[in-house]
């Protein structure tokens, strides 16, 4: 398990990271989200002891990270990938790392494998394309066996299938017991593999709550009806005390109903429906609506324009408040 209490990271006046506490427990896959500039980078950089907090604490396991003595068999992160040296092969940039943390050399052929590059093991990384590098750096999460994983952006550069690769494996090391920490821009994807959210917005924490709750409190449910029999709908509807939306294509909208309910008085009407659905938004929209108010930079006319970043905001710009 991740403790995080109270963190805080100061770059002169800016405050990156505002007094976060929150816990990421095992056996699930939790999505770390905020918009750029939020803290998230930051945030992951000093649970490994990368940045030293301004105040606050991290423990990995109740110990902090530069307590462990062979770190990489409790915590295993890609933060990013393309650290590795560049003049050694997969398998020493991988040799390397376990011989440091006393890992088995046969466990280096075993991740090279499970990540799908035995082919190019001996290979210089700095030949790798970006999707490869990826998958070297996930090979190095790996290595150590670890009970906790990081990942930073962990699909960037994979194409399809290496995408679907990494959501299984994710939910797989979850399903183990695991615990699996992971940050994304892509919101598409979180959706189909986190099953818990934390989300900070100008280094202060939004939310931290599971994936359903959270796009049930930040978005709109409705359902939607279509019939040949609008006008008679309507009157149907608002006798019952429903009131409706009507879109420009004659569609009806409802907040607060169940297509169980709508559909049963439609029937005892004998109303014709052409359609009758639930909506809900996604994580995106969900996410979109709940951050609104926590976004540095906003797009205008096509030029990015900072919002409210105060004294020191060239620091984050350049990816130390990331």
């Amino acid at each position: 398990m991740i403790e995080v209490e109270g963190l805080t990271k100061r770059f002169g006046r800016k405050v990156a990271v505002d007094q976060l506490s929150f816990q990421v427990r095992p056996g699930v896959v939790t999505g770390f989200l905020g918009p750029n500039g939020a803290g998230k980078s930051t945030t992951m950089r000093m649970m490994l002891d990368l940045d030293n907090p301004t105040s606050g604490s991290v423990r990995i396991d109740g110990k902090h990270y530069r307590q462990l003595a062979e770190p990489l068999k409790h915590i295993g992160a890609l933060l990013e990938a393309k650290a590795m040296h560049g003049g050694r092969s997969a398998y020493n940039n991988l040799l390397c790392l376990a011989q440091s943390n006393r890992i088995p050399a046969s466990r280096v052929s075993e991740v090279l494998d499970m990540v799908g590059l035995s082919a190019v093991a001996n290979k210089k990384s700095k030949g790798y394309s970006l999707g490869m590098g990826q998958r070297l750096g996930i090979a190095s999460a790996l290595l150590g066996d670890p009970e906790i994983l990081m990942f930073d952006e962990p699909v960037n550069g994979l194409d399809p299938e290496g995408i679907h690769w990494i959501r299984n494996l994710m939910k797989h090391l979850a399903q183990e017991g695991r615990t699996i920490f992971v940050s994304s821009h892509l919101m598409s994807e979180m959706a189909l593999t986190a099953d818990h959210l934390i989300v900070i917005g100008q280094g202060k924490l939004l939310a931290n709550t599971s994936m359903a709750e959270f796009i049930r409190e930040n978005s709109r449910s409705y359902a939607r009806l279509r019939s040949p029999q609008r006008e008679r709908l309507k009157d149907v509807l608002h006798e019952a005390g429903f009131t409706t939306t009507e879109t420009d294509e004659g569609v009806l909208e409802i907040d607060g109903a169940s297509t169980e309910e709508l559909g049963q008085l439609a029937a005892d009407h004998q109303i014709v429906l052409h359609e009758l659905s639930s909506q809900r938004a996604s994580l995106e929209e969900a996410f979109m609506q709940m951050t609104l108010e926590s976004v540095e930079y906003h797009a205008h006319s096509g030029a990015a324009e900072e919002r409210s970043a105060g004294p020191g905001w060239g620091q984050d710009r350049q990816g130390k408040g990331a």
